[in-house]
This record gives structure tokens, sequence and C-alpha cells, in this order.
């Protein structure tokens, strides 16, 4: 009979959440249980242990802000606005807009972007604000330029559509010059390997099977309290590269948390603190929980091949990449990470302070992630030249390899 998943055999969400406002839970960071579970076994520490704690801290390109300016006088219908001459998505309602993280500015460039402009919001910094509009007959106004903080808006949401991948690939550059990717500088004839995600603290790998989490877990997102809204775009679970979509308010998170940041050559970006309370509901999500830097494996990928189907140049578990150095063909080659271990272990002790204190609840989702979805590549084969032939510049599928941020 095959298990059910998400089955609440060890413990129920109730009662997870009752021993949390007693004071009596036992929670723990994913270190901690992983050290648990060494001296005492897996069986004794899923019996004793009721939430797991995680953490991760890293560039999270699909992210940014919905912001509310409210109205002017006379009301504005902005077609287009600027954020400290950061472009903002305005095809939404007359004084509605986002904000992603990767626009950047026009003046400045690779030097400022939306990332920046959100840290700025939550640092209580004053914005810029520019708009353009057609008008109308109930928005007679053509343009607008003024300042405003994030205490001015009526709203400002952070929601992000692809955050806290479960793990993700490393990269190595077997050319013989210098690029410049978004998992940084990479040196010739694999002169470095650069790497990101928190290894055995990731939110995602402490619950592989998604069993505990879904539409409305409650989660730390950027120094304040978010929700898991869904699965996040190119969600493949089957290959380890599930991601999630979360909301959180920016009016309560910290720009400890939420960090604007540029890669040089490259574009613009925001670091971004996640954490997920994980729930040791039964044996499988505690063998989960319980898996090591030295079980967790991602290929190490040669980003001087400019397809989606780079080649993979060798395997590395998190703990040899974390160890600074790994072998291609023989050769020492030391790594670096893009994701800030010491913060991630500061998120996952910082949630647990917080449901320790009862400060932060358990929620049952409303409806888990999906163990499984299909991967698809934008396919450009389909579009005819002008010479009436299909063009074909599709390589083969491949869901681990070519992910971007």
């Amino acid at each position: 009979m095959a298990k059910q998943v998400g089955a609440e055999s060890l413990r129920t969400y109730e009662e997870i959440n009752a021993k949390i406002k007693r004071g009596d839970a036992i929670v723990v960071t994913a270190d901690e249980f992983i050290s648990h579970v060494a001296e005492y076994g897996l069986e004794a520490s899923a019996k004793e242990v009721d939430v797991v704690t995680t953490g991760t801290f890293g560039a999270m390109c699909s992210s940014g802000a919905f912001l509310n300016f409210g109205h002017s006088e006379p009301p504005i219908k902005m077609s287009h606005c600027w954020l400290n001459d950061v472009p903002a998505y305005k095809g939404l309602a007359a004084v509605d807009a986002y904000i992603g993280a990767t626009a950047m500015s026009e003046s400045q460039g690779f030097e400022y972007g939306g990332g920046h402009v959100i840290e700025d919001l939550v640092r209580g910094k004053e914005v810029h604000l520019r708009g353009e509009a057609y008008g109308t007959d109930c928005y007679p106004r053509r343009a607008i330029e003024t300042t405003f903080t994030l205490k001015d808006l009526n709203q400002a949401t952070l929601i992000n559509p692809r955050n806290a991948y479960q793990h993700y690939n490393a990269a190595t550059n077997g050319t013989d010059k210098i690029i410049h990717t978004y998992m940084g500088t990479l040196l010739p004839q694999f002169g470095n390997i650069t790497y990101s995600g928190a290894g055995q603290l990731s939110p995602l790998y402490k619950d592989k099977g998604f069993q505990t989490i879904g539409i409305g877990t409650r989660i730390f997102l950027g120094g304040g309290l978010g929700y898991v809204i869904g699965e996040g775009t190119q969600h493949s679970p089957q290959t380890q590269f599930g991601t999630i979509m979360v909301r959180g308010d920016l009016r309560e998170m910290s720009p400890r948390y939420l960090r604007g940041a540029t890669y040089y050559k490259y574009g613009t970006t925001l670091y971004v603190g996640v954490g997920i309370p994980i729930p040791i509901l039964n044996m499988s999500v505690a063998e989960s929980a319980a898996l090591t830097d030295d079980d967790i494996h991602t290929k190490v990928l040669d980003y001087g091949v400019p397809s989606r189907g780079r080649p993979a140049v060798c395997d590395a578990s998190y703990a040899e990449l974390k160890s600074g150095n790994v072998l291609i063909k023989g050769r020492k080659t030391p790594t670096s990470p893009l994701s800030s271990f010491k913060y991630a272990k500061e998120i996952a002790e910082t949630l647990k302070r917080w449901v320790l204190k009862e400060k932060f609840l358990l929620s049952r989702p409303a409806e888990l992630l999906p163990e499984r979805r299909e991967f698809k590549p934008l396919e450009t084969d389909r579009h005819e030249t002008k010479s009436g032939h299909a063009s074909s510049t599709s390589v083969p599928r491949n869901p681990e390899r070519g992910e971007s941020r």
C-alpha cells in the first residue's frame, strides 16, 4: 500500500502548535537535527523533534514588488514609470506598478537596479518617482514627478515568482577566456567553480518530497513573515530543482535579508533570505530533514558553452564544494559560494527563536506542491525563415541543465 504524502503519523500540525503555545515544542535547526540524528539515530530523533528550521540567502533574480502609490491631484493613469530611474512595469491599473529585481537603471546601468530600489525602500530611503501618461477624461494628468518612502505607499508587497531552488548547478568555464555570467565571473580553462544554494540548510531539500510545503505555508521572508503561494516557475521537483512562489509585506522586512546586488557585466538582482519550518510529521520527512552536505549532489556545468544544454564536467557534493576544492580532470579547482552560509544559519536560528517564543505558528498548506512537473524549453524551430524553411536551433531537453535565475 502506497504511503500517504504528508501523512501526520508522528504528530499533527495541531499538536505541534499546541506544544508551541505551551512552550514545550522541540525545535532545532537543520544543522542541529543532523547532529542529533548522528548521536541518537533517526527514529529516536524523529520521535523527539517537532520542527526543523531551515534557511537560505542568495541571489533570486525572479523577485520583485507590487507597489500602490495612491492617487495624485489631478489623478494620473501612468502608462510608464521609473523608480530612481529604474523602469517599473505599468501594464496594470492607474497607480499600481511592479518593480522587478533585474530591471536596470537607465542612467547607471549595471550599478543599480530594481533589487536596489527594493532595498532602498526597506531601508526607509526616499525613492524618486517619474511617471508618464496619455491622459483620459477621468485621469487628465499626463506627467508626474515626486518622491516617496515605503511608509507613503498603500501597499508594498514582495511577490517573487521563483525563489529558493532545492539545489542548483555549479558553474565552471572550459574556454580560453574569462566569461561573466549569473553564476559570477568564471576563469578560463576550468580555473574556478562557483555554486549556489544552502546545501543541508536548504529549505526545499529538507522536505525533499514536498510533504509539508505548499500553498499557505508560513515562512521567514526577507526578515518578516511571508507565505508560499504556490509552485515557483520552472518547478522541476523530480530532478530536485523544485522552486516556490512567495509573498510578504515589504513593510515588515529588513534590509539585512533583502539586498540589491550586481553581477559584474551581467546585471542586477536581489539577495533574498528565505526560511521554512519543517514539521516532522512522519519518518519520510525526518529522513529528508537528516540529509547532509555529503548526501546532496549537483552537477558542475561548463558555462563556456552558450547553450541551455551545457555539458556536465563532473559531479560534486555540497560537502566537496564547501571544502574549497573540487577535482576537474585530476586537478584541484578552487570553489566559491554565491550564497551566504552565515546568513542561512542566521535565518534558521532566527526562525527557531520565533517558533520557541510563540511568535510563529505552523500552517497546514491548503494544497501541497506538485511532486512532478514537465520542464519545457522555448523552441525556436517552429518559425519559418524568409526562404520558407524552418530554422533548426533547438537542443535536446534536459531539465537539469541551463536553468537560469
